[in-house]
Order: structure tokens, then C-alpha cells, then sequence
């Protein structure tokens, strides 16, 4: 059976329960996620019907629930007609329309405030402006900005008038715009002369114009809003100034009610890794799920500052920035450069300028932030955060542990939140007056949510930390409709593994012995070892516990013997090394075999200063696994940020490699500190567990001790044995079957 699941070998018992100060001004106390839940459970239509007709303002109330005709196609609420602009803005005039909306801070330091009442009036001017282009219902508009208020305005101007937006990430190339343009067959496209980010203009107008040459036939007219100030080209027949465009349009635009079922936006995923899809939305679920998400998992008061850092060109932003917090009437901060420019404090200067409460951001921040130290967040006042979250990806227990001990300064509940684009909203999650965390579990899923854990045939996996496929067992309104235009991809992707019965997420997870879901990474960068299945995110968790890792990556490479072997790379918390780095390299490789068991090691490791990352953060993972297979890399790499890395990662730039067999020698003064022997590690890793314990849980008394005993003593008896003794025992752990992140 090993070849046929998912191993875990990583077993995390840190737990953290909410503080009874923060659990009594919850909204959700434990007796209402109970009662959720219970509801939930009993009727599961019902559970949605009712919260959609509560939460929502509906021109046309709807009397269809769940319309499950054509499954795995679902449809919510399809008889009812609201409109989402109404819903995030006019909700609010009578209330709260002098409250701030958004904060904006640009990269260069300009600040902007809009109320509410002040987003409503640009919302309807342009929306006015877009109906007299010629923007009917109906009609697809993209939307390539740099995050500005401006963009906030587009995207609910275009749902104003029942037209469909798709918003593309500013940082992507001129064909990956071009792509979107053809597959939507916009009619307009909304675009900036520039932006700023890392202290440098990004040319949007320049890459649209390349992206509509000889493409593009259905655009009708550019609009472009001056940011930068640079010159640009403008085509008089086709391109229009922004500020043109609204002139003399009026501050009301009556909202065009449209049916709940009618596209909000599609959204293209996997625009890095492959070909594009666009995920398509709909209005009235996706609204239900991102409003009552927002309330649920980031418990956002009036008075609350909600920072959440993603760009509005990812499903984060849209559900995080665009549409959850302003169905709720919160105040929003957009800002529009990166976390590192001029320094590693812009993000901790900007939490204490403009008093932030809630803050949420990707692991990847994380670790580029934790790489920093400790000494540029302690500059800054961050004693307004009250609740810290991720996304994007899991996080590392040890980048964990940092963020809540030194952003959240051991106060902070951290919700670690599990969806995708497809989801629309999160769907595994911790209640922050509710659920007791873990570092790296995303806890358990959200009243309302039926998630589990499923073998290759489908069935339930029952074992404890005993993992397989995630699958959502039944349908959710927030969920996607379709690909734009490709249903049976939509079929294929999603439903057709297990013959359309549930949706299948992609990524392999398991559950503890508590019912909380550890998501392990995507099912197809599971490698396989020596007849073992291992997940990716379980190394990289144990070599980013090591003092001196920052981040790492890993992803499997061809072997003859084993059939896959371990290849990381790995950025230091300080310099890359130079020279010989075999001993380092040594003691990583005894690192993860004391963490994880000897069948975990990384055959090779690559020294590196950074990861490839998209502009949005994400590694280029497969482009790391062509890197460390010798292939040549044939994907797009226009969206990576950081494109001076590939010679370093390739080895051509004088990067380090250090394959498995290289004879040890003399530590330098760059390598790693000098370790007793493995068995005597071994020995007192509860006296070494105990020295670092004041760093680590920062006096956090919820913190559950001896913290890793189990994890580590496991990993030394493992060691001990023979070889086939040492993999029996990895498969006994992992239950005979799949595991964890």
C-alpha cells in the first residue's frame, strides 16, 4: 500500500487556545459555532438559505435554495436578483457613509482616504462612464491596474452596471494580458500609465499596448488612469484619460439588479505554471460567502482597520479587500508597493501609521520578513494588532511560531486559513474565539463546510493522521460555477476523479487525532521515495525549523535506485554561503532525518539568497523541479520577480551544490555552528527543546509542553533501527497511508 498513499512523518502537538478576554468580545462564542454547525449538519440547504436571505439585501428575494439539476454544476439562491455594489456600498449610506472605506498609502509614501460616501460617488461616475463606452450587462471588462483606490472603483462600477470584470495582476507580461483580452473578448480594458513597486515604475499602459497589437479585436476602448505621471502613447481613437472619462458624469447610478446566478467576474488561475482558466463566479453565492467569511474568520468590529496585503489581482484581494470587508462596513488599507522598499520595516511601519487591528498576509511575507530579524518589526508600535492571518499557501510551524511571537507579540490569535480561487471564500479555518490552534494546522472546517479527507477510491479516511485526497463532499455557495467557456474542464479538473461526487481541491492533506486538517501541498508535488509518497511542505517545515534556514523548497528528482530523491533549496537567514559547503549541507541533511526519519533527507541541497517567485509571491515550483532535473525551462517566466535567481539556482552563477556522498571537511567561519554527535543530540532533545522555549512560545501560557518531544523522540528511535526497520517504523506512522503537510 506505501506506493499507493501519502506518508506523513512531521507530528505537531504546539496548541494555543483563544484568550477568554478575546473569546468574550468574539462574535462567534462557542455555543454559536455550535449552533452553526448543528444547523449545518441537519439541514444543509437550509443552513445557506437562510444566512443568504439574512446577510444579503435582495431586490428579488429568491425561493430556490440549492438548484442541483445539472450537478456538478451548481446553482444558488438562482430566482433571486440582487446587485453586489449595492450590497458593499448603498447598505452603508444611511449608517456609516462618513466612515472611512480606504486607506491608501502609494509605494512613495502618498496617502489617500475615501468614505464611503466617496467611494459610492466614484463608483457611480464611473460606472455612468463605462455605459457611455457603450458597457452593457453582460459585457466582460478587463481591469490591469496598479493597487490604487481606483481599482476598488472599477471592479464595482463594472457589477454596478451588471457587467463582468477580470481583474490581471499588474505584475503579469504583456502575453499573459494579451491571453485574458482573447479568452474574454473584452470590450474594454482599464489600465494605469504606471505603478510602483520595489522603488520602480512598472509600465501597465506600455504592456497593454504590446498585449493589443494584433490581438485584442473585441477592445473597443482603453481607459487609463494617470498614476505615475510618465509619458505614454495614447491612441486617440481608442484610448481615453480616466479622468476625461468621468468628466461631468453624475454622483448616482441607479444599480442594475441582476440575477443571482449572473457572472460577477471570472478570474484566471495557474497563469504562471500552465494554461489559464477563468474561474467564474457568481454574484449572489460569492457575496453570501465572502461577507460571512470575513465575519466569521477575521471577527472584524466597527472600529477594526482590516490590512490584508494581496493584490486585488488574486482571489484574496478580490474576496479580502473588494467585496468581504465592504459588505461589512469596515474600513480597508490598500497599499500598492512591496514589503520590502525602502526597507523590511514598510510593512510594520505602515501596521503602526495607520492602525492596523487586523492583519493578513501570505507565508511567504512571512519568511522573507522573519529573514530580517527581529529588530526592524520592534521599531514599530504594533500594539493595535489584535488578530494576525495567513494565506496563500501553509505555513511552516516555525514561521508560525515567529509571527505570532514577534508581529503578534504573543497576543494575537493567528487564523491560518485553507481555500483557492475556486472556493471563493475560505473554507478551513480557525474561529478565533472558538479554535485552539496549532502552528501549520488550518484547524477544522467552517460551519456549513463538509470537508474530508478520501482515499484513491474515494472513501473516507478514517485513521488518524492518516491522509489523502481533500475533497468537499457537498456543494457550497460561494463555490465557482465553471471555467469560463470550458465546462468539461470544469468537470475534468474538479469532479471527475471520484465520478462527480465531490469537489476535489487538488491538494493532499490528513487529519490528527483532534479532526484538524493538515494540508501537506498540491497532490502532484507528492514525491515518491523508495516506494513512499512523502509530502513536500513536511521538509521544508523541518528544514525551515532548523536556526539558520529561512525558507526552503522542495521538489523531487529522478533517481535509479529510489525511483525519486530529495532535492532542496535553501535560503539562510543570512548570507548565502561561498565555498565548500559540505558540512552545512551535512547537518541540514541530520536535521530533517532527526525531524522526519531517515527517508525524508534531502539528497541535495542548493544554497540560494531567494526562491522564484511570481510577483504575487507564489515559488515557481515547477520551475524549480526543471532547474533541479537539468530540463530546460519551458514556462512563462515573465511574471517572476526576481529573474536575476535562475543562474544562481541553475549553479551557473557560483551557487553552491552539495550532493549527498561529498565528504565532509572543516567547518568555515560561514558554515554552521558546531553540533555534538547525532546521538547525543538525540539524547537531550528534551534539555534543547527546553533552552529554546522562551523564544519560541514567547511565554504564551496556552502553549501545550513538551511542544515537539513526540515528533523528535519518533525521529531518534526511527534513526536508531536498521534500514528496513527505520521504514517500517515511517510507515506505521504515517498509518500504512497518506499524510500530512
Amino acid at each position: 500500500m506505501a506506493d499507493k498513499n501519502i506518508e506523513s512523518v512531521l507530528l505537531e502537538e504546539r496548541t494555543f487556545t483563544p484568550a477568554p478576554a478575546f473569546s468574550a468580545r468574539a462574535h462567534l462564542k462557542p455555543a454559536d459555532a455550535e449552533a452553526l454547525r448543528r444547523r449545518a449538519r441537519e439541514d444543509h440547504v437550509g443552513f445557506w438559505t437562510d444566512l443568504a436571505a439574512q446577510e444579503l439585501t435582495w431586490h428579488t428575494p429568491f425561493t430556490v435554495g440549492l438548484d442541483a439539476t445539472r450537478a456538478p454544476n451548481y446553482r444558488w439562491f438562482s430566482d433571486g436578483r440582487l446587485n453586489a455594489s449595492y450590497n458593499c456600498l448603498d447598505v452603508h449610506l444611511n449608517t456609516r457613509a462618513e466612515k472611512t472605506a480606504v486607506i491608501f498609502e502609494g509605494e512613495p509614501g502618498d496617502v489617500r482616504r475615501l468614505t464611503y460616501r466617496e467611494l459610492h460617488a466614484q463608483v457611480c461616475r464611473f460606472a455612468n462612464a463605462l455605459k457611455a463606452q457603450g458597457v452593457e450587462r453582460g459585457d466582460r471588462v478587463i481591469i490591469y491596474m496598479p493597487l490604487v483606490p481606483e481599482i476598488l472603483v472599477a471592479m464595482h462600477a463594472c457589477n454596478r452596471i451588471g457587467a463582468v470584470h477580470s481583474v490581471v495582476f499588474g505584475g503579469f507580461s504583456a502575453p499573459a494580458l494579451r491571453d485574458r483580452i482573447v479568452d474574454t473578448e473584452a470590450k474594454v480594458v482599464i489600465t494605469a500609465d504606471g505603478g510602483w513597486r520595489g522603488g520602480h515604475v512598472v509600465e501597465l499602459k506600455a504592456a497593454a499596448d504590446q498585449a493589443l497589437t494584433s490581438h485584442g479585436k473585441s477592445v473597443k476602448r482603453v481607459i487609463v488612469l494617470k498614476r505615475t505621471g510618465q509619458p505614454v502613447a495614447m491612441d486617440p481613437k481608442r484610448d481615453l484619460w480616466w479622468h476625461d472619462a468621468i468628466e461631468g458624469q453624475p454622483a448616482a447610478c441607479e444599480p442594475e439588479w441582476v440575477d443571482a446566478e449572473h457572472p460577477l467576474y471570472l478570474l484566471y488561475t495557474s497563469g504562471s505554471t500552465g494554461k489559464p482558466k477563468g474561474i467564474q463566479h457568481a454574484t449572489g453565492g460569492y457575496l453570501l460567502g465572502a461577507k460571512l467569511t470575513t465575519q466569521w474568520v477575521f471577527d472584524l468590529r466597527n472600529e477594526d482597520v482590516f490590512w490584508c496585503t494581496a493584490d486585488v489581482g488574486w482571489v484574496t484581494g478580490h474576496t479580502y479587500v473588494a467585496y468581504g470587508p465592504l459588505a461589512l462596513g469596515a474600513t480597508v488599507v490598500l497599499y500598492e508597493g512591496g514589503p520590502t522598499h525602502p526597507d523590511g520595516a514598510r510593512f510594520w511601519k505602515n501596521c503602526e501609521t495607520h492602525g492596523v487591528t487586523v492583519f493578513y498576509t501570505a507565508p511567504t511575507a512571512i519568511r522573507a520578513l522573519m529573514k530580517l530579524g527581529e529588530a526592524l518589526p520592534a521599531r514599530h508600535d504594533l500594539s493595535r494588532l489584535r488578530l494576525l492571518g495567513t494565506v496563500g499557501e501553509p505555513i511552516n510551524p516555525e514561521a508560525w511560531m515567529w509571527y505570532h511571537r514577534v508581529i503578534g507579540q504573543g497576543r494575537c490569535p493567528i487564523v491560518d486559513t485553507w481555500w483557492q480561487t475556486e472556493t471563493g471564500a475560505i473554507l478551513i479555518a480557525p474561529l478565533p474565539g472558538v479554535t485552539a490552534t496549532k502552528p501549520g494546522s488550518c484547524t477544522q472546517p467552517l460551519p456549513g463546510i463538509d470537508a474530508d479527507i478520501v482515499d484513491d477510491r474515494g472513501n473516507s479516511v478514517k485513521r488518524p493522521d492518516a491522509g489523502g485526497y481533500l475533497v468537499i463532499r457537498k456543494p457550497w455557495p460561494a463555490m465557482l460555477r465553471t471555467i469560463w467557456r470550458d465546462n468539461a474542464r470544469y468537470i475534468a479538473n474538479y469532479w471527475e476523479k471520484f465520478n462527480n461526487r465531490y469537489y476535489m481541491a487538488g491538494d493532499s492533506a490528513h487529519r490528527d487525532k483532534d479532526g484538524y486538517f493538515w494540508i501537506m501541498g498540491r497532490i502532484d508535488d507528492v514525491l515518491k521515495v523508495s516506494g513512499h509518497r512523502l509530502g513536500t511542505m513536511e521538509i521544508e517545515s523541518a528544514l525551515v525549523a532548523h536556526p539558520r534556514v529561512a525558507e526552503a523548497a522542495v521538489v523531487g528528482k529522478p533517481h535509479d535506485i529510489k525511483g525519486e530523491s530529495v532535492f532542496a533549496y535553501v535560503v539562510l537567514r543570512g548570507e548565502r554561503p561561498r565555498g565548500d559547503t559540505s558540512a552545512l549541507t551535512k547537518e541540514l541533511r541530520e536535521w530533517v532525518g532527526e525531524e522526519l526519519g531517515p527517508i525524508a533527507k534531502p539528497d541535495d541541497i542548493r544554497f540560494a539568497d531567494n526562491l522564484p517567485k511570481t510577483r504575487s509571491g507564489k515559488i515557481m515550483r515547477r520551475l524549480l523541479k526543471a532547474i533541479a532535473r537539468g530540463e530546460e525551462i519551458t514556462q512563462d517566466v515573465s511574471t517572476l520577480e526576481n529573474p536575476a535567481i535562475l543562474e544562481q539556482l541553475r549553479g551557473t552563477e557560483g551557487a553552491a551544490v552539495a550532493p549527498a556522498g561529498a565528504a565532509p571537511r572543516p567547518a568555515t567561519a560561514s558554515a554552521a555552528p558546531q553540533r555534538r554527535p547525532a546521538a547525543a543530540r538525540r539524547k537531550s532533545a528534551p534539555a534543547r527543546r527546553k533552552a529554546r522555549a522562551p523564544r519560541r512560545a514567547g511565554a504564551r501560557r496556552t502553549a501545550r509542553k513538551p511542544s515537539r518531544a513526540p515528533r523528535r523522540k519518533a525521529a531518534a528511535r526511527a534513526t536508531r533501527r536498521p534500514a528496513p526497520a527505520r521504514r517500517g517504523r515511517a510507515t506505521r506512522r504515517a498509518g500504512g497511508s497518506s499524510r500530512k503537510r
